[in-house]
């Protein structure tokens, strides 16, 4: 064999097929690869040499594919700016000047599934990526209320469209998928994870509630009278019981 050429012959590792011609011609640059060994359970390390131009090639095609998700990624980003600058409706409707934006009440959620005490069978970090995307269709629909008189279906068929089209800036992939999912748990409250950030949803708007009634000298009823007795976990419920308290005790100084 000379130096200027090397063969190889590979052997398939498990779940890695090679093409047939698996006897090929290659120049001296080296590339290695580790593939899975079914036997040992770590890598097997196959060492190739590849030829100069098909080592810039590769590095052509890398660069091009990160250039086209660097910019699916941004374009997407600059989608759910809109998360930050649209204002959440039902303070709208009710005379609330400079009312938090949808970001705002998802980034709080976020934040109580960080600091939320461990519950079993819960995996905290989901709870925390489903209150990050739970609205995130909204950069498109905006925020639907019940007083929009909008039936529920057809705002979620509203909302899935719109999250189909937010994955598509994305681009197709293991991210846009999980955002789906994510997304589709929590609309359906179908995993104890979407059960506690359904009880977040809520906890938050009424924490929400009553700092506004604090700040404008305001009664907010409405959102106290429409949460009560849907929260379905035992943080949920302490939370919201805690919230409560405050405001009654603020009530009672105030009397």
């Amino acid at each position: 064999m000379s130096s200027a050429t090397a063969y190889t012959s590979l052997s398939s590792p498990p779940g890695f097929p090679f093409p047939s011609h698996q006897s090929r011609c290659f120049s001296p640059s080296s590339l290695s690869i580790s593939f899975p060994s079914s036997s040992s359970g770590g890598l097997r390390l196959c060492s190739l040499c590849c030829q100069s131009s098909d080592l810039s090639t590769i590095s052509s095609l890398s660069a091009m594919s990160n250039s086209s998700s660097s910019s699916s990624a941004i374009d997407f980003l600059t989608l759910c700016h809109r998360l930050k600058t649209t204002k959440r409706k039902g303070w709208i409707n009710h005379g609330i000047k400079g009312p938090e934006s949808i970001a705002d009440h998802m980034y709080r959620m976020a934040l109580m599934g960080l600091i939320a005490g461990d519950i079993a069978g819960v995996n905290k970090d989901r709870c925390i990526k489903m209150a990050i995307v739970h609205d995130i269709a909204e950069a498109i629909v905006g925020d639907i209320t019940p007083s929009d008189g909008i039936p529920k279906e057809e705002k979620s068929r509203r909302e899935q469209a719109a999250l189909d089209e937010m994955c598509e800036v994305l681009g197709s992939g293991m991210r846009a998928d999980e955002i789906k999912e994510l997304w589709l748990d929590y609309e359906k409250n179908s995993s104890l994870e979407a059960n506690l950030v359904k009880d977040f949803d809520k906890v938050e708007m009424i924490l929400q509630a009553l700092e506004y009634e604090t700040e404008h000298g305001m009664v907010l009823d409405e959102f106290f009278l429409s949460t009560a007795g849907k929260f379905q976990t035992d943080t949920g419920k302490s939370w919201a019981a805690e919230v409560i308290s405050r405001r009654k005790s603020l009530a009672g100084k105030g009397n």
